[in-house]
């Protein structure tokens, strides 16, 4: 079943990749349309070159310290604002403000206050925060009444009550955000990148790229942020589920094996 599931997908990438390069030979405008040898072919003449790799460095750096700035940022917060209704008060304007204004409009605003070696990572921070706020919220809320009275009763304590009554409700809105918040950020940051160009960052390299109608190295740069971004999210979301049973595994087992009979 997993080697047809495989061969499956394969078959769908590859059925993808022909149209591209269809597409690229009806074309026949390089500055227009690479195809995907092209873009290969690009991306291994990139790699051997000085800064390559330092600029792929530096970027990823960045976003992913902005996106878990912005995970442990909104957990905090989401869960301060559950159990304290005013501090939701207080946070509700930020929220909609951050949800509101446009990232062009943020990252402006960054280049003038800080310049742009921190665009990067405010950007996806700034991204990113608000959906795991609301994740945190919307998960907590989801709580089953019951469990927290039958919690209540036995007089489970606050660790207890958070790791197997709230952990289970929240992981399902947690993880479903986090899989949209992970592209946001990627997207919000390089986007970010190519307004502000700072040094060593894939944006700038995008906007080179474009001026100069390097079309080939367009389309690699941008399979590179697909294959970091993807990479991020398997390892990042691998992390968070495993996280989010703890001991689960360990404790089943336990229960499930049979109890020896004590030697006489």
């Amino acid at each position: 079943m997993r080697k047809r599931a495989i061969g499956k997908k394969a078959g769908i990438l590859l059925f993808w990749l022909l149209l591209w390069q269809l597409a690229a030979v009806i074309v026949q405008k390089s500055y227009i349309l690479v195809g995907p040898w092209e873009t290969v072919q690009a991306l291994v003449r990139l790699a051997g070159e000085t800064g390559f790799w330092r600029t792929v460095a530096a970027s990823a750096g960045r976003i992913a310290c902005g996106f878990l700035a912005a995970f442990l940022a909104g957990i905090l917060a989401g869960g301060l604002a559950w159990r304290f209704p005013f501090v939701r008060d207080l946070l509700e304007p930020v929220i909609t403000l951050m949800r509101a204004v446009p990232v062009a409009s943020f990252v402006i605003l960054v280049l003038i206050w800080i310049g742009a070696g921190g665009l990067t990572l405010t950007i996806s921070f700034l991204v990113v925060f608000p959906m795991i706020y609301q994740a945190m919220l919307t998960g907590l809320a989801a709580a089953d009444p019951e469990l927290l009275e039958m919690g209540q009763v036995f007089r489970l304590k606050k660790w207890k009550r958070l790791l197997y009554l709230y952990r289970p409700a929240l992981m399902p809105s947690l993880l479903g955000t986090c899989k949209t918040a992970l592209g946001m950020c990627w997207k919000s940051g390089v986007a970010a990148e190519v307004i502000g160009m700072p040094d060593y960052s894939i944006g700038a390299e995008l906007y080179l790229a474009k001026i100069y109608f390097e079309t080939a190295d367009l389309f690699a740069w941008t399979a590179v942020i697909i294959l970091l971004s993807v990479c991020f999210e398997k390892v990042f979301l691998w992390i968070l589920k495993a996280l989010g049973q703890p001991f689960g595994g360990l404790l089943r087992e336990r229960e499930a094996e049979p109890r020896q009979p004590q030697p006489v």
